[in-house]
């Protein structure tokens, strides 16, 4: 059983409010886990919010259904984890691997710039769902 000791959940239609909504969750979850140092506050905060943003800037809609984005946090003693999905939604477009610095490409250098701030980054398909989900090893102050 893992220990929780702060989480925040939203589920929307992927529109740019969405994003500001998640923020809005964050700053207040920060709130209750002082203990969680800054560095890892802002680089876990960047990676969820350039996911959410990912999905509403790049999601394509399955059906008649709009794309909706979740986001899903978790604060445990050494570890923040979100779960970033966007349901009613398209497989991503191409390969799920990250664009390098230098290509002219602007496609995948997100998920570079995720991966580059937590720990690990998984990505799972189901029933119409793409999921991100991001974890970092947290250190205390």
């Amino acid at each position: 059983m893992t220990n929780v000791l702060a989480s925040r959940s939203f589920r929307g239609p992927a529109a740019d409010e969405a994003i500001e909504a998640v923020h809005n969750h964050l700053d207040s979850l920060w709130l209750d886990v002082p203990f969680v140092g800054d560095m890892d506050q802002m680089t876990f905060t960047t990676a969820v919010i350039e996911s959410a943003s990912n999905i509403v800037q790049h999601a394509e809609p399955v059906g008649q259904d709009p794309v909706e984005l979740g986001v899903d946090i978790e604060v445990q003693p050494a570890l923040l984890q979100a779960r970033v999905s966007a349901y009613n939604a398209k497989p991503p477009f191409g390969p799920m691997i990250p664009g390098s610095p230098d290509e002219d490409a602007e496609s995948g250098r997100g998920l570079a710039l995720i991966e580059a701030l937590v720990t690990t980054v998984t990505f799972e398909r189901q029933d119409g769902t793409n999921t991100w989900v991001l974890t970092r090893t947290s250190q205390h102050d």
